[in-house]
């Protein structure tokens, strides 16, 4: 859940009228430039809980996805998340208390140029690595909190607002290359925050091994500026339910990695057969503090966490995560248990031809 960013009730009541009256403002001209140009309604629901050095917090959690084309050339797409955090009172008080969020994670427009090319504006996930645009979804991530290192390139807010260029720059059997490159504005309001920004990201496919590798950069425009350089490496070989993904990041007062695995059970009986089901998971990620630095967001001293997780997928886009989570630092070791279940949903706004 590392791309939510907390806001008040009102906040949560305004930001909910915005989204309803964008989808009606949309759906009226999806239905003039086209029937087929059907606003797809997609996202997950669940229900989460996490123990971290004996304290459990309870989170149900709704997050909606809108995907709008009208016409050919241009698609409008946002993503929320709605939910409401149960934790602790503390101070030796007994029982919970919670907070209601809302987070519109991003709301952009996309025009299709090209198949080269397709420009985007608004708030959109800031293209540094690969966790943030690909799998903080909760009904994509194996894990129910991403890695330690997001904030690193990502400017601690996940988002930009301002302009990106991305597509394909070479497609051929044998390899394709991708890029995005986009330039941010500072904005300091509650729902569209972000830091003046630019940089980029750029990969090199090869279809046959199923080997993705890329490298990213970002650069902190404002305040005191600073660099940001990244690269990764993720294998999901052909015909085989093994996936590998791996990441590293390097800021100006800290750096780290981390490194996934999963394998669905799917050789004992097929991917619907009662063990076929399960996917064990592993997840190893280190941080490194070359400086002090509060403002990064990540652990004040070298941290190690190993993740261990056991994710059952059901039928009708049901899956239930379960994991075990060991960190180790100067500061103290502490165990982190977690589970989760996850419905994803999809339907269209009206009926297509």
């Amino acid at each position: 859940m590392s791309d939510v960013s907390h806001s008040s009730l009102p906040s949560v009541v305004r930001c909910v009228v915005a989204c309803v009256a964008l989808a009606l403002g949309i759906a009226p001209a999806a239905l003039v430039a086209t029937a087929q140009d059907t606003p797809l309604i997609s996202g997950g629901v669940g229900f989460f809980t996490s123990t971290n050095g004996g304290n459990t917090t309870y989170l149900p959690v709704l997050s909606p996805l809108l995907a709008a084309p009208i016409g050919s050339h241009l698609l409008v797409e946002s993503r929320a998340n709605l939910f409401e955090v149960y934790f602790p009172k503390g101070n030796g008080q007994i029982g919970y208390t919670s907070k209601p969020f809302l987070n519109l994670t991003f709301l952009q427009g996309d025009y299709l140029v090209s198949p080269h090319l397709t420009i985007v504006a608004g708030d959109f996930l800031t293209p540094f690595g690969t966790y943030n645009e690909r799998l903080s979804p909760i009904w994509i991530g194996n894990f129910e909190d991403g890695p330690l290192i997001i904030p690193l390139g990502t400017m601690g807010t996940e988002s930009s607002v301002g302009g990106m260029l991305r597509g394909s720059a070479v497609s051929t059997a044998k390899y394709s290359v991708d890029y995005a490159a986009y330039f941010s504005a500072a904005s300091t309001n509650l729902q569209f925050n972000s830091e003046r920004s630019s940089g980029g990201r750029a990969s090199i496919y090869f279809p046959a091994s199923g080997l993705e590798v890329g490298g990213s950069y970002g650069r902190l425009l404002q305040g005191t500026h600073q660099n940001y350089s990244g690269f990764h490496v993720w294998w999901e070989p052909i015909d085989s339910p093994f996936r590998l993904r791996s990441e590293y990041a390097h800021g100006e007062h800290s750096q780290g990695y981390w490194i996934e695995g999963d394998y669905r059970l799917s050789q004992f009986g097929g991917a619907e057969s009662p063990l076929g089901r399960l996917e064990p998971i592993f997840r190893m990620q280190q941080t490194f503090r070359n400086s002090p630095d509060p403002s990064d967001s990540l652990p004040s001293v070298d941290t190690k966490r190993a993740d261990f997780g056991l994710d059952y997928h059901l039928p009708h886009e049901i899956r239930i995560n379960t994991s075990y989570a060991r960190q180790f630092s100067a500061t103290g070791n502490r165990n982190v248990w977690e589970t989760g279940i996850v419905y994803r949903f999809l339907f269209p706004t009206w009926k297509g031809k």
